[in-house]
């Protein structure tokens, strides 16, 4: 769910000291985007007031998307790419100015890639609340102070509402095809509930029909993290000094998800119980260089998220249930009428197989009936984004049905 850098994209592996080197200098208050950044590769697109599913208002939002490949004359050929909880819209392309990681899916999205941007015009937005060039707590509100605390609760439906906006100021009627893993996932399967005249193809990948309350109480520590650091002031952190943001309470929250993320089996093929260095950690001071990898990550999320955008995105998935209001999970999963491709790894503690397996049965225009696709691998729920190949495999199979 998260965004993705290397932690998310390939194996784990033990933390060097020159990687350690990188990270000497003090963290920003935020690692966020912020207006006066280089905007690298990001468009934007402005909108009018904004009315939560809450009742809270935005006078107005912004997104930043991305896109690849040229839109047709029919305007048919559109695929919208949705990202994790802590990524972006820079789905491919190197690293450099306004883009502090290069792309999460570049072995997916690109000329001859499972999403061919030859044949389909790509658009990767930046999801409303995210800190990566579209509106969130990080941006100037209209008093010309970050919204910070007061930036409204948002769920997946209302960002689902903020893209139906971008599709139609790019004046795409019907998607081809609306992709998405973790978050990105939930993002795919409302667009495919609320609005299935206006998606063709579907692929849900390592998403659940709804947040379990074990996935909240998961989440629930992560935001407690972030909280209780003394320096996360109640959300009003952003006129710090760097060193003094809420760096500590981020790192703990991202520590606490990659433990999610992959799988025990990975972990202790991996590391075992190797130290990082020649110091013992059985009681002389030294570290096991698991620790180290998780303490490493941690501290480079810092240097490119926002502590408020983590909280607002995270609570945003724990309002995820696509059978609210609607009569429950199956009478909404039985709304979708898009070709639907369902796909999870055995392996995914965080959003596991069974969940794959319920939406599957509930949609009665999947590509495989009532049962995802399981990928088998050693790397947990961020296997959608390692294992390119299978995916990619299903993704072709998919936008060519």
């Amino acid at each position: 769910m998260d965004w993705q850098t290397s932690e998310d994209t390939v194996p784990s592996a033990p933390v060097t000291e020159a990687d350690a080197r990188l990270l000497r200098a003090r963290p920003p208050a935020t690692g966020a985007w912020r207006d006066g950044d280089p905007a690298g590769e990001r468009q934007f697109a402005a909108f009018g007031p904004f009315r939560t599913e809450g009742g809270a208002e935005l006078p107005g939002y912004r997104l930043a998307y991305e896109t690849w490949g040229e839109l047709n004359a029919a305007r048919d050929n559109a695929v919208l790419v949705l990202h994790a909880l802590t990524g972006d819209a820079h789905v491919r392309g190197p690293a450099g100015p306004g883009h502090a990681t290069a792309g999460w899916w570049d072995d997916i999205v690109g000329p001859g890639a499972p999403i061919d941007t030859d044949r389909w015009f790509v658009v990767a937005p930046n999801m409303l609340g995210g800190c990566q060039g579209s509106t969130g707590p990080s941006s100037v509100a209209p008093d010309g102070y970050e919204w910070a605390s007061r930036f409204p609760y948002l769920t997946i439906r209302d960002q689902v509402a903020a893209h139906v906006r971008l599709a139609d100021a790019l004046g795409i009627d019907t998607w081809a095809g609306v992709v998405g893993g973790s978050m990105g996932g939930m993002h795919t399967l409302e667009w495919a509930i609320g609005h299935p005249d206006r998606v063709a193809r579907a692929a849900i990948l390592s998403a659940p029909p709804v947040n379990t309350a074990d996935q909240i109480a998961l989440n629930s520590v992560q935001l407690e993290a972030i909280r209780i650091d003394p320096r996360f002031a109640g959300g009003e952190y952003y006129d710090a000094d760097d060193g003094d943001g809420p760096h500590r309470g981020l790192a703990l929250a991202r520590r606490m998800a990659l433990l999610n993320y992959r799988s025990p089996t990975e972990l202790n093929q991996r590391f075992q119980r190797s130290w990082q260095s020649g110091i013992s950690p059985l009681g002389h001071g030294g570290r096991f260089a698991v620790e180290s990898y998780l303490d490493f990550h941690g501290n480079r999320f810092t240097r490119r998220f926002d502590a408020n955008s983590y909280l607002v995105l995270v609570e945003a998935m724990n309002s995820h249930d696509v059978g609210r209001g609607r009569g429950g999970v199956e009478d909404a999963l039985a709304r979708v009428t898009a070709t639907t491709l369902v796909l999870g790894i055995d392996s995914d503690r965080l959003f596991p197989i069974g969940g794959q397996h319920r939406i599957a049965r509930g949609i009665r225009s999947t590509l495989d009936g009532d049962e995802a696709v399981v990928l088998t691998s050693d790397y947990g729920h961020d296997g959608f984004l390692i294992e390119t190949h299978a995916v990619g495999a299903h993704l072709r199979r998919l936008l060519d049905a």
